[in-house]
Order: C-alpha cells, then structure tokens, then sequence
C-alpha cells in the first residue's frame, strides 16, 4: 500500500512539473573542432562550420532553478594536420577532414537571474551524443588519398561520447531566446587501442522559441 502511495505521488508530481513546463525549439550555426592527441601530444586543428537543431523543456525545479532536457541534431567534424601517425584514419595518413552527423541527449539545469518575463539565464550539464555516421577525406604520406565512410567499431571510432555544455542567454516575454553555447567533449570517439584521443569541441549561437499552450 505504502509503495503504491509513493508510486502514484511520484507520478502525480511528475505530471504536475510537466504541466507547469515549457516545451520550445531551436536552431543555428556552430564553429566545431576537436581535441585531438596523438601519444598525447595534440595535433593542429583548423575549425569547420556545423549547424544544430532540437526540442527543449524548461521545467520547474525550485525557485529559480530548472532542469532544461534537450534532444537536437548536431553537425560535427574537426580538420586535422598529423605531425605523427594515426590510426584511424590510416597509418599512413598526414591529416583528417572529417563531417560527422551526430545525435545529442542533454540533462541540463537552467538558471534565470530573475522572475521577471524578459530575463538572462545561464544552462550546464553533461550530455551523450551518438555519431550517426562521418565521412573523412584525408591524404597519405605515400602521396595517394582517401575519401571514405567513417567506420564506427569496436577497433576504429566510437560510436558514442560524452560531453559537457555551457550556454548563456537571454529570454524575451514573448518566449524567444537568443542564445550561445560551448560543448566540451570529455569522452573520445576513439576506440582503436594505442589510437588518438578525439574529442569534440564546439561553439555558436541559438534562435529558440517556447511554444505556447493550448487553452
């Protein structure tokens, strides 16, 4: 009985923060790289552009305090010069431009620095994304080339990685936002033993709107 009591309170709780939530979409450019070490010692990137897109909750948490889930594409990639050998990509390759479409999961707090409607709020947390699926184009020391699918295995990249997030923005009455974000990765999508350390790194700007509910 005692559980069932529980159960249901929870359950109710649960709706209650939902319904007091609210549910909102976003876009817009990012400039990405990457980490990227070989026997730790890390290699020259140049920044490419990327571009993400998704849906986010603002629920209610206590006071100012929110929890802010979010679920959006992300456009990644990283353009690398190796001063060292690699693998992945090929043993023989002196660089890397790759383009990765990747999955992003986010559990995020939200901060407002008010009550008022218009107001600044800060979002962190960590996040999980999935690589999809990549394509690297890089050139050999032997002078051929490779254009090729990423491949995502138990001995080459990694399918999944880890990441933190920072964002900082400004929310109008109307429900707009206007936003910039940092993603740090903290997890390679390395897997190949003996292999470099890959980790992501992005930056940009968000256009966001919270819809507004049904009466």
């Amino acid at each position: 009985m005692k559980k069932t009591f529980l159960t249901a309170l929870f359950i109710v709780t649960i709706l209650g923060c939902f319904a007091q939530s609210k549910f909102g979409l976003f876009a817009g450019p990012q400039i990405t790289s990457s980490k990227y070490t070989i026997n730790g010692k890390k290699q020259p990137n140049t920044a490419k552009y990327g571009f993400q897109s998704g849906a986010n909750f603002k629920i209610p948490f206590e006071n100012k305090l929110y929890f802010a889930p979010a679920a959006f594409y992300s456009l990644k990639g990283y353009n690398v010069k190796f001063n060292q050998p690699s693998f992945p990509p090929d043993s023989l390759a002196v660089d890397n431009n790759t383009r990765i479409h990747t999955f992003e999961l986010a559990a995020l707090l939200q901060y407002d620095f008010n009550t008022n409607p218009c107001h600044f709020f800060i979002k962190f947390g960590p996040s999980l994304d999935f690589q999809l699926l990549g394509k690297e184009k890089f050139k050999r020391s032997n002078r051929t080339a490779g254009n090729q699918d990423m491949v995502f295995s138990f001995t080459k990249y990694n399918r999944y990685a880890a990441n933190l997030l920072f964002q900082i923005g400004y929310e109008t009455k109307q429900g707009f936002t206007l936003s910039a974000h940092y993603t740090h990765g903290i997890g390679s999508i390395n897997n190949a033993d003996f292999g470099p350390g890959i980790l992501h790194r992005a930056a940009g700007i968000s256009i966001g709107k919270y819809l507004a509910k049904k009466k």
